[in-house]
């Protein structure tokens, strides 16, 4: 939310969810997340359905709905998302517009219209979550797009590859993101880790984070056909420049250096299986 108060992107529902930062955000971590969501934005224009393994609010602004939108959260966290929804009209609004069915159904840890759903559930069991999306009418056979941002780094590597061997077999046709920590066994990478160990905060899959091999690796090895890997650096450079122009005059950046090290122990990776040659 600090990013967009400073104009690094518009969002107009990200305020009726969090509150507004009490204190200024590291120009690192605002650059670094324009970078991350350029490159989720860039991906999405191709899918048909959206299965979000993370936290987003929905948007239909500028006609970029997909076919459906699924998010997948804890429940805890679902719950008070649903609340919000439910209680602020400009975020239930755009649900009941974009609704074609009878009814839209809601309770206390879901929520599914025929364009929106959200779901509270635990990703490190994918039987009972593929019961919870079928249920709430997924199509798998239509083009999916999977994204899961800081998600994956929280299981143990047997519990994520569980799941993206779930997703290849269970998609057809399916694009994989997956936006995490990468080069962690450097200096800087183990700081980070003590860092978020100091907030009890483990890590539980680093190991996966060694480098772009090992991530690249994970997915070929669970299903899908071609994977690739880069660090957030590379991503930062294919910007288009007069956007990098726009952002870098928003805040003084103090230290390149550390703005260059941070963004490379982030990745955006992605994955596919394409039966059809989409």
């Amino acid at each position: 939310r600090f990013a967009v108060s400073v104009g690094y992107w518009k969002d107009p529902y990200i305020q009726y969810f969090v509150r507004q930062a009490k204190e200024r955000k590291a120009p690192e971590i605002n650059r670094g997340k324009l970078a991350c969501g350029f490159t989720e934005f860039f991906f999405s224009y191709a899918s048909e359905t959206f299965l979000m393994l993370n936290s987003y609010s929905v948007s239909q602004d500028e006609n970029l709905l997909p076919k459906k939108y699924f998010e997948v959260d804890f429940p805890m966290i679902v719950a008070r998302k649903i609340h919000n929804i439910k209680s602020k009209p400009p975020l239930s609004k755009p649900i009941m517009e974009s609704h074609s069915g009878e009814s839209l159904l809601i309770d206390s840890h879901s929520l599914d219209s025929s364009r929106y759903s959200i779901i509270g559930g635990d990703l490190r069991f994918s039987s009972d979550l593929e019961e919870k999306l079928k249920k709430h009418n997924l199509d798998i056979q239509l083009p999916t797009l999977l994204i899961a941002e800081c998600v994956l780094v929280y299981m143990t590597p047997q519990q994520s590859a569980n799941l993206l061997k779930w997703a290849s077999s269970t998609f057809p046709m399916a694009m994989f993101i997956n936006y995490e920590q990468v080069n962690m066994t450097d200096r800087f990478g183990q700081i980070m880790i003590e860092n978020l160990q100091r907030r009890q905060c483990n890590l539980a899959g680093v190991e996966v984070c060694r480098s772009l091999d090992s991530q690249r690796e994970r997915l070929l090895l669970n299903g899908w056909e071609t994977a690739h890997a880069i660090d957030m650096m590379k991503v930062y450079s294919f910007l288009p420049q007069a956007d990098v122009k726009r952002i870098e005059g928003l805040e003084f950046l103090d230290e390149k250096e550390l703005f260059e090290q941070l963004m490379q122990h982030y990745c955006i990776c992605w994955a596919s299986k394409d039966s059809s040659n989409l």
